[in-house]
């Protein structure tokens, strides 16, 4: 059903110059966006990969989506003024880490529908206040 992506040369460097254009001048909102929709397409990955029985993609899939929660989203977290949202987003970023390392020792796709489904959440909630957040204000040329 799902197939792999093209291991051409130079798609690889395409894909990087993509990911770079999209990071370059975007706000702290958008950064933390993409990483929720990296985190969504790689949970998609492995759940593809483990559908297929590809197990070093589902491992390398899980492995990265493991890191976007764990370095992208919750080492950032400022635990000291972010008070009871921090605190709570703090957790949740740690169970879906378990839930997604479960999925890999176990191949179970429920768990990964579950980080799926978690990941979406996180993503509608964040994307919903996009119009509350400022944008920086651009430096006069």
């Amino acid at each position: 059903m799902f197939s792999s992506l093209p291991t051409r040369p130079g798609f690889s460097a395409y894909q990087d110059v993509n990911a770079t254009t999209a990071i370059q001048g975007a706000s702290p909102h958008k950064l933390v966006s993409l990483l929720y929709a990296t985190l969504a397409s790689e949970i998609a990955r492995a759940r593809g990969a483990l559908a297929r029985g590809d197990v070093p993609e589902k491992c390398r899939a899980i492995g990265k989506a493991v890191r976007i929660v764990d370095e992208g989203l919750k080492a950032p977290l400022d635990m000291q003024r972010g008070g009871a949202i921090a605190e709570n987003l703090h957790d949740l970023y740690d169970y879906i880490v378990h839930r997604l390392t479960l999925a890999n020792v176990r191949n179970d796709d429920a768990l990964l529908a579950e980080c799926a489904r978690l990941t979406q959440t996180l993503r509608d909630g964040w994307d919903g206040i996009a119009d509350q957040v400022q944008p920086p204000i651009a430096a006069a040329a």
